[in-house]
């Protein structure tokens, strides 16, 4: 793990901030510690390590998404002009998440000039409306459709993924152990929120004319981040998310 920022100096309240690639085990560790998740994306993900002060406080994620979480033809866009914000996994820090966001998205632009867009999810079953993509000025274009969920005896949610008849199911190209429907209580999950972002200009004229109303605050939030996402895919990058 890389720590290439000096300890802020004596007398500057302004904390010192760093974003530099890191590696995938760094951002596990960040995702276990701060996620509420606790799951690492699927291996099509590239890693933007955070330290402030000089200490190492967390990781911004960004992936192709599973499913059709990145599909942009709706958006006049191919499979690789889009990409997800997927996890921002924080410890406490004192830097704006905003402005951490927005020197990794200028990281990621550079390192991949052929994104036009991204994608990103509010959960509002974690209380997340996503009061950080409206502080960026993301365009929300409302929700996804709502979901099936499992709520275990701990009264932890679990998205349908990860919930099977059997007890196995398919994760990044191989079947894995999961949970079974009768080992809890069935409910119906809300619709994610879900916001776009820009990266040039003929993509801003277009998806500006989806642009809807914020949703307002429904509850407590700290680190709004993107969801569960659906994880699936193999190790290789895709052409416009190399990593480096």
């Amino acid at each position: 793990m890389k720590h290439s920022e000096n300890p802020i100096p004596k007398g500057n309240s302004k904390p010192s901030l760093k974003l530099d690639w890191c590696s995938r085990s760094s951002a596990e560790m960040a995702v276990m510690r701060w996620h509420y998740s606790k799951a690492l994306p699927n291996p099509k993900s590239v890693y933007i390590g955070v330290w402030e002060n000089a200490r190492f406080i967390g990781v911004v994620i960004f992936g192709i998404g599973g499913g059709n979480a990145t599909n942009g033809e709706k958006y006049g866009l191919s499979r690789f002009e889009m990409a997800e914000l997927e996890r921002v996994a924080l410890d406490r820090h004192n830097t704006p998440v905003s402005r951490i966001v927005s020197v990794a998205i200028r990281m990621l632009k550079k390192q991949s000039p052929k994104l036009k867009c991204l994608i990103s999810y509010a959960d509002p079953a974690q209380n997340h409306h996503g009061g950080i993509y409206q502080a960026m000025n993301w365009v929300y274009t409302g929700t996804t459709p709502p979901g099936r969920g499992l709520k275990d005896s701990r009264g932890k949610i679990h998205h349908s993924r990860v919930v099977s008849d059997a007890g196995v199911n398919r994760q990044f190209g191989s079947m894995k152990k999961v949970r079974t429907w009768n080992s809890g209580t069935k409910i119906i999950l809300p619709g994610k929120h879900r916001y776009l972002l820009a990266l040039d200009d003929e993509t801003r004229s277009r998806i500006e004319k989806l642009r809807k109303p914020y949703p307002k605050r429904a509850g407590s939030e700290t680190v709004d981040t993107s969801g569960d996402q659906p994880e699936k895919g193999g190790s290789i990058p895709t052409p416009a998310l190399q990593t480096l």
